[in-house]
């Protein structure tokens, strides 16, 4: 095994010991798989090739204060995974097969599970995918389900470190009736260009608003969107919007700690009162944002309007009271009052 730097992972692919497979055929899932090499051998006509029948999912496992292993909420991802699948007609895997398999894999790659101290994790990667030869469009009758993992450290941005955004006004991620609250790879994709867009132009992040109108604010390309407004936090409702786990994570923080929660449309006007605004997502938890443009057209060069936020280098005192609880909760650091965390045997 090579020496890592546990201080310096980023959020990047690295080669770990195994990848888990689990395959559906003939109406049943099979005995899991632990196979050593990344690549794999699929048809050149399967489903997930041509029509985009995949379906995947984000979680890690944490080495604790205390040295033992956490999964953080994996039932949730379990039946996020399900509710993705059902959208393409795909079997899905049992909540028990889907944690089994988690469970599993960060025991044979336990070696790459950073050490506590470092703001580092294991992330687990569950990718479902329609797997048997075809043509025409129709869901897949045979699937994979493959559980990969890489160390990491935080992800664009850094942790807790301020960043930017653009309002995304003529180009949308998901249609107003399609695919946008389902953890699905078209819709990564269907973000790309407005992403490549705004970093030309030094942005991080780009804000989508609601399909329809392009009124109300949906979510960031990559993570839901919160706001923060005296004692309340603030977080938009659209059928449209992926249901983040870590953002229900922190909703319910955001009660315990005696904050006001309101889940609503949001105006995009409505930005000019708030005090913090930050990304929230598994890769990093919170990423505050220290101001939001907006423009008529993304590729224009004029902005029509600047939302600023707390700071440009610090991160808001109640997003980092929300951040610390969760990362408190994952790392072993205080007690975990809602019985969040799956720990795993070694």
């Amino acid at each position: 095994m090579e020496t890592i730097n546990w201080d310096n992972l980023g959020f990047a692919y690295r080669k770990t010991a195994t990848i888990l497979r689990c395959t559906y055929k003939d109406g049943a899932w099979g005995e899991v798989e632990s196979l050593t090499d990344d690549n794999i051998a699929i048809s050149s006509f399967a489903g997930c090739l041509h029509y985009s029948i995949e379906c995947f999912e984000g979680l890690k496992a944490f080495r604790g204060k205390d040295g033992k292993v956490r999964i953080f909420r994996p039932e949730e991802n379990a039946r996020r995974l399900q509710s993705s699948a059902a959208s393409l007609f795909i079997p899905a895997p049992s909540e028990e097969l889907f944690i089994s398999m988690c469970r599993r894999l960060v025991k044979e790659n336990i070696d790459y599970l950073p050490p506590y101290g470092h703001n580092a994790s294991l992330y687990i990667r569950p990718t479902l995918i329609g797997s048997n030869p075809q043509l025409g469009v129709k869901s897949s009758n045979e699937v994979v389900l493959y559980m990969l993992c890489s160390p990491v450290g935080a992800y664009v941005g850094g942790t807790l470190q301020p960043c930017n955004a653009v309002i995304a006004r003529n180009h949308d991620r998901a249609a107003t009736y399609g695919t946008g609250r389902f953890k699905v790879g078209g819709n990564y994709a269907a973000s790309l260009y407005a992403l490549n867009i705004a970093h030309q132009q030094g942005y991080s992040a780009v804000l989508h608003l609601d399909p329809a109108e392009h009124r109300f604010i949906d979510e960031f390309n990559s993570s839901n969107f919160f706001g923060i407004k005296g004692n309340t936090y603030i977080t938009p409702k659209s059928d449209s919007i992926l249901p983040s786990i870590t953002n229900k994570s922190l909703i319910t923080v955001a009660e315990h700690l005696g904050m006001t929660v309101e889940r609503r449309q949001v105006p995009v006007e409505e930005m000019d009162t708030f005090e913090e605004v930050g990304e929230c997502g598994t890769a990093v938890v919170i990423t505050p944002v220290s101001y939001i443009d907006d423009k008529t057209r993304l590729e224009d060069k004029d902005i029509t309007k600047r939302y600023s936020f707390y700071s440009d280098t610090e991160c808001g005192p109640k997003s980092l009271r929300l951040y610390r609880m969760i990362t408190g909760i994952q790392y072993g650091e205080i007690e975990d009052p809602f019985g969040w965390c799956t720990f795993v045997e070694e």
